[in-house]
């Protein structure tokens, strides 16, 4: 990457920007940072290490605490989050943290039934109950489309119980889907290739009818949307788009990839739109996802190539200084991934990042300082990372993880000056583990989603 003397100062120069985080106090560093930001969005560079979860869950809490932030959005399906969010909100029917993250059952659910995500959603449930006011409680969101079927279901489940003949109109239209939803990869196969009639304008106006339905009550003075109309309004949103994604999957991965992300942006805007009249003021949400979604595409091959990402959509809506976007990297270690699609969670041995990474920068900056975990201030500053000749290889594990393969596979070229504000960096990784670890972690049969598992 540089020869070695300039790799020194480089050295040099980020650590002298570095700030360790060794105590819990350290964290102050990273909200000064975030200043008054209203849009946070915390990284990872694997869906499986332990301290990523454990540093964004304290990060949050203090969001929550000291800066008034109303939710949590993660990289996860609407209907599952939105259960977990019901408890939180002292709501619902699960007795317990484990019982309300019951509703994780596709693949990978190590990524939320695992004892780090228990523990912040107890927390959750604590904090929200010295919360008077039900709109100031903090809720916990699914930003995903992977709910095809199950978000079809919890639309006519809401008809039903509010107008029986607009929820026999949903069921008219969803059925054009039919079993294959449950299936949605058949679907998308079945329409590309012709053996089949795609459903968009079905999904699309099931969407539009409640949307009406939402702007009627605002036109009738009721001055905010029902919560439940809300939810439902956003599982019409979630079956509109995923039968956009199942459809391009077989066309182009860029455009699947980009109607995905697209999907979180529109989620986000819709969810913080709902609080803010919740609440009567501008809604703060902090945002979970790997760093593949939220680090800028704009500055990585993959932005060259096409592809968009959350990151990118949330720089163009919003003011700078109302977003934040914090990215997570290690070197070694530990991580709980799995092999193939679809497959068990493993515990596998992370391979010491490359030469050429962004990742061996960090790593050095942390032999040298002697930090086991630190943040790298990048905006506002002219980072040394800034200043590199070249942009760095930079690696995402997500649910698979494929070290033989690891340069292909998990490594692509980015500038992390642009992409991110700034960066964690944990030198070893322990893996995430799963509330599920006997049998080698066998799961039930689910639907295959996105190749990449990011």
């Amino acid at each position: 990457m540089t020869d070695r003397s300039s790799n020194e100062d480089i050295i040099a120069g980020l650590r002298q920007d570095a700030r360790p985080l060794a105590q819990p106090d350290d964290l102050n560093a990273v909200l000064e940072q975030i200043g008054d930001a209203s849009i946070v969005l915390l990284g990872e560079a694997t869906h499986g290490t332990r301290e990523f979860y454990q540093l964004r869950a304290e990060i949050s809490k203090r969001l929550i605490v000291e800066k008034g932030f109303d939710a949590l959005a993660v990289e996860a399906d609407w209907p599952d989050a939105l259960r977990v969010s019901r408890y939180v909100q002292h709501g619902g029917d699960d007795m317990t943290a484990e019982g309300a993250l019951s509703g994780f059952k596709r693949f990978p659910q190590w990524m939320w039934r695992n004892q780090e995500i228990v523990e912040l959603v107890n927390w959750l449930r604590v904090h929200n109950g010295h919360v008077a006011s039900a709109a100031r409680k903090a809720g916990f969101y699914g930003l995903d489309l992977y709910s095809m079927a199950q978000s079809m279901h919890a639309v006519i489940a809401y008809l039903e119980n509010v107008d029986p003949e607009a929820a026999a109109r949903a069921r008219q239209r969803y059925a054009c889907i039919d079993h294959m939803a449950e299936d949605p990869q058949r679907y998308g196969y079945a329409t590309t290739f012709g053996m089949k009639e795609d459903c968009e304008r079905e999904v699309v106006r099931q969407l539009m009818e409640l949307t009406r339905q939402a702007n009627e009550h605002v036109r009738a003075g009721a001055g905010l949307v029902p919560d439940e109309l809300f939810y439902a309004q956003q599982n019409a949103r979630v079956a509109r788009n995923a039968e956009t994604y199942y459809r391009s999957m077989f066309q182009s991965r860029d455009e699947s990839w980009n109607v995905r992300d697209s999907h979180m942006a529109e989620t986000l805007e819709a969810l913080r739109e709902h609080i803010a009249q919740r609440t009567g003021k501008p809604a703060k949400v902090v945002v979970w996802a790997h760093n593949s979604h939220l680090g800028d595409a704009r500055a990585t091959e993959m932005g060259e190539g096409g592809q968009l990402n959350l990151g990118q959509l949330v720089r163009e809506r919003y003011r700078p200084e109302d977003t934040f976007l914090l990215g997570f990297t290690t070197h070694t270690g530990t991580v709980t991934a799995a092999t193939d699609w679809d497959g068990p969670a493993e515990l596998k041995g992370l391979v010491p990042s490359r030469q050429d990474s962004v990742e061996r920068l960090m790593h050095e900056v942390s032999v040298s300082s002697g930090w086991a975990r630190f943040l790298l201030p990048i905006r506002g500053r002219d980072s040394m990372l800034a200043r590199l000749p070249s942009r760095c290889l930079e690696r995402a594990i997500g649910v698979i993880y494929r070290p033989g393969t690891e340069r292909h596979s998990h490594y692509f070229h980015a500038d992390a000056a642009k992409q991110f504000d700034a960066l964690i960096h944990v030198d070893s990784s322990t893996a995430l583990q799963p509330l599920e670890r006997s049998a080698l972690w066998q799961q039930d049969e689910v639907p295959e989603t996105y190749p990449s598992g990011l």
